[in-house]
């Protein structure tokens, strides 16, 4: 994510939220705005990606972009954007009607969704409270209407279609070990393996949160309260209950549910060592920390593809996302990267930009409550400004079949700008075509609907 760099920042799990690209469009409804298009400067790339840019409003082009792919990771220039969420929901119904997709994951924590899905499958809970317990801290923009008018409408269609795969709702972060994914290893254990329950039990009992706690609270604790001792003492405790159940807990029937349900409690027994693990990391490390969590957030998306088998949605900031980082002194490797490592071309990456508007954003890392800010047009250099001149208001392009008279131009790292957690005017530099295959740009967007 792009903001003010103060020491203390450093200390923050959650600000994996890579510096990420930021572009624009603009419409050239008008002759006059083509024929300056045609004379500007920039006019060589524009009118190359004039012939390759797709209105949004068809979203069978995006499809056609998509292809086979398994996991599609979509973007996002900032946290909290209105269309950026809605968009997201659009392009998934779209990939459930038309590809089979039947999870939607977002960068939250893996026990978040746990709590979430039980409701989207099983009716289980109220999603908005759920929410509000859940989505705090670095999660706090999740919070959001727009969130909750997803989760209703994957609820609705469970219900309307019970003939049908269902549809799931994960969440592939690290930040928050919630109850539920304590419940389900013990769950397993009272059921396949009693005799291991107790000496699970024993890494767990101060780990475990309580059945109230929120999410917001517990990071703060686990951060900033315990020390640097304490919190290698829980990342060891959680790393112990999941040795013994990979290496002792095995069901002792060889079915298949028997199985299945194994490989769940080892998957919710990794997501709590992956948390208490990453909180674990000496500031010093504040990279390796990062590294960590966007390898974790990673291999729990390709979990999940594994044991699901149908296609996913990757809701996540654009730095997340990407191929490349913008800033690989503090983020050195993204999830997208290493998803594209390990599943090739079924990992597609969608970067998500504006050109003008508003959005939402803590001042600092010290505030607690989010302020609107106002978003001007992009500067001459950035390559908003460029984008800005495409023919259409909203579009889609495909970046890897772009005319070679663009190529040099998406290949090069200029200024472009992106909202994280904490209000920032970096701009940080972005080639567009080394991080996405393919963009979508909106041309103004207003802030998040927060809860």
């Amino acid at each position: 994510m792009s903001h003010p760099r103060p020491v203390s920042r450093r200390r923050l799990l959650g600000l994996a939220t890579a510096t990420v690209a930021v572009l624009t469009a603009g419409t050239l409804s008008a002759a006059g705005t083509a024929a300056a298009a045609e004379t500007a400067p920039n006019a060589g790339p524009v009118n190359a990606l004039n012939r390759s840019a797709h209105p949004l409003a068809d979203l069978g082009a995006l499809g056609r972009m998509i292809g086979d792919a398994r996991v599609v990771g979509v973007g996002e220039a900032s946290h909290s954007g209105h269309e950026f969420f809605t968009l997201k929901q659009r392009v998934f119904r779209h990939l459930v009607a038309t590809k089979g997709f039947t999870t939607f994951a977002l960068e939250a924590s893996w026990s978040t969704g746990l709590r979430l899905d039980a409701y989207v499958t099983r009716g289980v809970g109220d999603p908005a409270q759920i929410m509000r317990n859940e989505f705090q801290g670095q999660y706090v923009f999740w919070n959001t209407q727009e969130y909750l008018d997803l989760i209703h409408w994957m609820r609705r269609y469970n219900v309307a279609h019970p003939d049908r795969l269902q549809l799931h709702f994960v969440g592939n972060d690290l930040g928050f070990a919630g109850k539920a994914a304590f419940d389900q290893v013990s769950d397993y254990l009272a059921t396949y393996r009693p005799d291991l329950t107790a000496g699970i039990e024993i890494s767990y009992g101060s780990l475990r949160p309580e059945v109230n706690t929120e999410a917001g609270p517990w990071m703060v604790n686990q951060l900033y309260v315990k020390s640097a001792t304490e919190r290698k003492s829980d990342a060891d405790m959680a790393a112990s209950a999941l040795a013994l159940l990979r290496d002792q807990g095995r069901p002792h029937r060889a079915d298949q549910h028997s199985q299945e349900a194994y490989a769940w409690a080892v998957q919710n027994a990794t997501a709590i060592a992956q948390s208490f693990t990453g909180y674990a990391f000496p500031d010093e490390q504040f990279s390796e920390r990062m590294r960590y969590r966007d390898e974790a957030m990673a291999a729990n998306t390709a979990w999940w593809l594994r044991h699901r088998g149908s296609g996913i949605l990757l809701a996540s900031n654009n730095g997340h996302i990407a191929y490349t980082s913008d800033n690989p002194s503090e983020f050195p490797e993204t999830t997208g990267a290493v998803l594209h490592r390990e599943l090739g071309d079924d990992y597609v990456s969608i970067g998500l930009t504006f050109n003008k508007g508003t959005v939402n954003a803590l001042p600092d890392y010290t505030a607690q409550q989010p302020k609107t800010y106002t978003i001007a047009p992009a500067p001459a250099g950035h390559n908003e400004n460029v984008l800005d001149r495409v023919r259409y208001r909203d579009f889609s392009i495909d970046l890897r079949t772009a005319p070679a008279a663009a190529r040099t131009w998406l290949d090069t790292a200029r200024p472009t700008r992106s909202y994280g957690l904490y209000w920032s005017t970096d701009d940080p530099a972005t080639a567009l075509g080394r991080s996405y295959d393919i963009l979508i740009h909106l041309h103004q967007v207003e802030a998040g609907h927060l809860r």
